[in-house]
């Protein structure tokens, strides 16, 4: 429960869509796992609960009156603009598209690994929701899984936006009733809005690329530009977030990476590109800064402040890390002790759903 109230405030001031934390209470019960741990309750707040699962249920019952009843209040609650237009429910799914693309694109650009992707924990308003066994990635790797129970990677970093179209298609599959009142034709609905995923969640990723390297114009080359850059990285398991904080700052603490050969001849191109948009090199700077993390929960501290807590009782180490993820952009902060990555030989890190 406090992992979840740790990374659900983390996400929520790196300005990504989420649901919060309002409390974690101990209810002073056992819970037998491999060990005895403490119990709590997690009170999590959203703006509703609603669910892709949730709209999958109501459409297992058969009742398409109920089905309707939950996607209008769905409209209602979160997509009132919607509810008068021609085809409502076709423009529903378009929008349930279009702001988890969105999301999933803001949850790649700081590393962010969900961990369990399923339709119950795909929120209808685009929030992200339930923080089981997450984490953030540290050396950058598309691979990167965290989760206990995920061993074939199926909810890996690379594969999150492939997983939300998918998810997105159990929805419309559930809301096909509702597309068209014949079969085949509702299938062709679905379809044609499925369709578009891939290029809008392409669109985002891209603008959030562009961000976080400080360009403010378009070029042809620049998803290239931004792909170089991850390939290099993956190959010297250079650190996501510290990668993109040394752009930010023009240094970089990396000697591997400063001194590949691929790596410097990146850069030069990226100063190319820099140069050509009439912003300043202040202005670019400015701009990652505001996209590029100094901070995020690492994960050895997060696992120390929940160690502190649940064995000891000691929740400063806690309070020292959610001061410090309250701040991601704070790059006059001086604190090595929260933004080194772990050591090389750490042993890889593994995440439990602990619901």
């Amino acid at each position: 429960m406090l992992r979840e109230y740790i990374i659900s405030e983390a996400m929520h001031a790196l300005n990504i869509p989420t649901t919060r934390s309002l409390a974690v209470v101990a209810t002073g019960e056992p819970v037998f796992r491999e060990t005895t741990l403490p119990g709590a309750i997690l009170t999590r707040i959203a703006a509703s609960h609603l669910r892709v699962g949730t709209v999958e249920w109501a459409a297992s019952t058969g009742e398409n009156e109920n089905l309707r009843a939950l996607v209008d209040y769905t409209l209602q609650r979160h997509y009132p603009l919607l509810t008068n237009m021609e085809q409502p429910y076709v423009a529903l799914l378009e929008a349930v598209l279009e702001r988890q693309a969105a999301l999933i694109a803001r949850w790649q650009h700081v590393g962010f690994v969900h961990g369990v992707m399923n339709t119950d924990n795909m929120a209808l308003s685009g929030e992200t929701i339930d923080y089981g066994p997450c984490a953030f990635m540290d050396a950058y790797h598309p691979a990167t899984a965290f989760s206990s129970i995920d061993q074939h990677g199926r909810y890996a970093y690379a594969n999150q936006p492939k997983i939300a179209h998918w998810n997105i298609s159990r929805l419309a599959s559930a809301m096909l009733p509702l597309l068209h009142t014949n079969e085949e034709e509702a299938v062709a609905v679905a379809n044609s809005v499925l369709q578009t995923f891939p290029e809008i969640f392409r669109t985002h990723w891209l603008v959030g690329q562009r961000a976080k390297l400080g360009l403010f114009n378009e070029e042809p080359g620049d998803a290239e530009l931004a792909e170089s850059l991850l390939a290099v990285m993956q190959e010297l398991g250079a650190d996501f977030t510290n990668t993109f904080r040394d752009l930010s700052d023009e240094i970089m603490t990396n000697i591997e990476l400063a001194a590949n050969a691929e790596f410097r001849a990146w850069h030069t191109r990226w100063q190319a590109r820099l140069g050509r948009q009439p912003q300043t090199t202040d202005e670019a700077r400015a701009l990652m800064r505001q996209h590029n993390p100094a901070f995020i929960p690492r994960n050895h501290k997060v696992e120390e402040s929940l160690a502190a807590a649940t064995f000891h009782g000691d929740l400063s180490e806690l309070e020292k890390l959610l001061d410090v993820i309250a701040q991601p952009f704070a790059y006059d902060r001086q604190l090595p002790d929260f933004s080194t990555p772990p050591a090389p030989n750490a042993p890889a890190y593994e995440t439990f759903c602990g619901t």
